[in-house]
């Protein structure tokens, strides 16, 4: 029995020839078998016969599917991408100093083609590609073939690197690098009401753009930490309030009068030193029942005199005009000094 041979074209695939050189039902160019072997038949009860003027016809074709190598190609690309290697860590540098991120998948001995790239968010750069560095990496980063290396980083260098290597039988390795570039937090800014309500809701709000990794928070008042469970300390036990420090926000519901006080927070991550915000005061006030009610009385008082004034001018007839019986208005002129015996009427008519 002959054995079987990998397929000629077909490296890496991982698909052999079986003895006689079908593959699909049809014959494999290019020297099957034996001369004088006949074409073996699938199906039925056992070994088939040699049909007549098969011996010696070496590389005929018979009928049949012949072999789908695109597709056996195609299939073994996906089993390659399909196999990748993947590696990951994470590296933190401080800001403006120098790093270097290796390339995992790299394996020496080898001649493979290597790709570099950086992901922020969902953004995807190259850094290194078809044999040479992409602008803006070509004056700020060095290549080799283990690594590259960044002369200074800056925090809009954050993110993630990502090395594949592609070998000659198309195996594909690939390395990530999560790198965070350590930048100290600036002054948070705090975010207090001045005044609020017994009784009501109250959020305070403290927030930090620059820091990498990004900041935790902490709140003061008066000068004392405030705890994440107000039960835990005698000092706010009579406080009902929420504080979440990776967002910064402190909730207080419902807002007692102890409440009152000075407000600040603070911003501090692993690089530099805690950064606090200016202090705010918050005031926590009682509802003023006496206050309401007074105010409703003076607008009462003050619509009642509004209504006596309009009463009282239309009762002396300021807001009224003297018209004839045909509803036109009549106008008189003076009459001039005359004497007693030469009254004369001047002028009268209507309008």
């Amino acid at each position: 029995m002959a054995t079987p041979r990998p397929l000629p074209h077909l490296a890496g695939v991982g698909v052999t020839a079986p003895p006689g050189g079908r593959v699909g039902g049809g014959a494999w160019r290019g020297g099957g078998g034996a001369p004088g072997a006949g074409r073996r038949r699938h199906g039925g009860s056992g070994a088939g016969t040699a049909g007549p003027g098969t011996a010696g016809k070496r590389g005929q074709r018979h009928p049949g599917p012949g072999p789908r190598l695109p597709l056996l190609l195609l299939l073994g690309g996906l089993a390659s991408l399909a196999g990748a290697q993947v590696t990951s860590e994470n590296k933190e540098v401080p800001e403006h100093e120098p790093v270097e991120i290796p390339c995992a998948a790299f394996r020496s001995g080898s001649s493979p083609r290597i790709e570099w790239k950086f992901q922020k968010a969902s953004s995807l750069v190259l850094i290194y590609y078809g044999g040479e560095l992409t602008e803006p990496y070509r004056e700020r980063v060095q290549f080799s073939r283990t690594s590259i290396r960044f002369q200074s980083v800056t925090r809009e260098d954050s993110g993630r690197y990502i090395c594949e290597v592609v070998g000659d039988s198309s195996h594909i390795a690939k390395s990530e690098v999560n790198l965070i570039v350590q930048v100290p937090p600036g002054k948070p800014q705090a975010h207090v009401p001045s005044s609020v309500t017994v009784g009501a809701r109250a959020v305070l709000r403290c927030s930090e753009a620059q820091g990498s990794p990004p900041p935790t928070f902490r709140w003061y008042k008066d000068g004392t930490e405030l705890p994440q469970d107000p039960k835990s300390s005698p000092a706010f036990r009579n406080s009902s309030y929420s504080l979440d420090p990776g967002t910064g926000e402190l909730v207080f519901e419902p807002v007692g009068g102890w409440d009152t006080g000075d407000y600040h927070c603070e911003a501090s991550n692993s690089v530099g030193t805690p950064q606090k915000s200016d202090v705010f005061r918050m005031e926590a006030s009682e509802v003023n029942v006496g206050g309401i009610v007074a105010a409703v009385v003076l607008l009462l008082l003050v619509l009642a005199l509004a209504g006596f004034g309009v009463w009282f001018a239309y009762s002396r007839g300021y807001f009224t005009k003297k018209t004839d019986a045909g509803g036109k208005k009549v106008i008189y002129s003076q009459p001039s000094r005359r004497s007693e015996g030469e009254f004369k009427q001047t002028s009268s008519f209507l309008v």
